[in-house]
């Protein structure tokens, strides 16, 4: 009577491993790449959620230092400050109290870096106005941009208008 004996031998083994090897690297070399996707999608969203955070605080703020910060009737028309950044005694962001104290603000929040820029601009015919020009649209907007970079090196701008109202 011959006996029986349950179980692998050497060379099966071997062969099931080196099986289950080469289908695990199939399986991570698959995931790998929706791995990365899914992290650039989680620091979009973030870089987006950083900049419209920061675009509705500078939306909040007066147009001009000659506006009037209450709301009223007057509004600064030739007379408003050609001077894109914070004034003195603005040292720090809860200081600033109109739209181009913004300018050249930079910081980092949890690692994405964060660069603000502000100028007079002209709504009505598109083009970008230098200081000097008199063009009676002049002081119709200012348009904000905040360029986010992310810690993976991606670059997001957004930008909007504030108008002179």
């Amino acid at each position: 009577m011959l006996n029986k004996i349950n179980g692998f031998t050497l060379i099966e083994t071997i062969v099931g491993i080196v099986v289950l090897s080469i289908a695990f690297a199939v399986l991570t070399s698959l995931i790998a790449p929706a791995n990365k996707q899914s992290a650039d999608l989680v620091q979009q969203v973030k870089a987006s959620e950083i900049a419209q955070s920061l675009l509705s605080e500078i939306q909040n703020r007066a147009f001009d230092d000659r506006s009037d910060m209450s709301g009223g009737i007057e509004r600064c028309q030739l007379d408003c400050s050609s001077n894109m950044g914070s004034e003195s005694g603005e040292s720090n962001r809860s200081q600033y109290d109109d739209v181009d104290d913004y300018n050249g603000f930079e910081q980092t929040i949890d690692g994405y870096q964060v660069l603000v820029t502000v100028g007079n601009d002209s709504d009505l015919d598109g083009n970008t106005l230098e200081a000097g020009d008199t063009d009676d649209n002049r002081y119709t907007a200012k348009l904000i941009t905040v360029t986010v970079k992310t810690p993976l090196e991606a670059t997001f701008v957004f930008a909007t208008y504030r108008s002179n109202f």
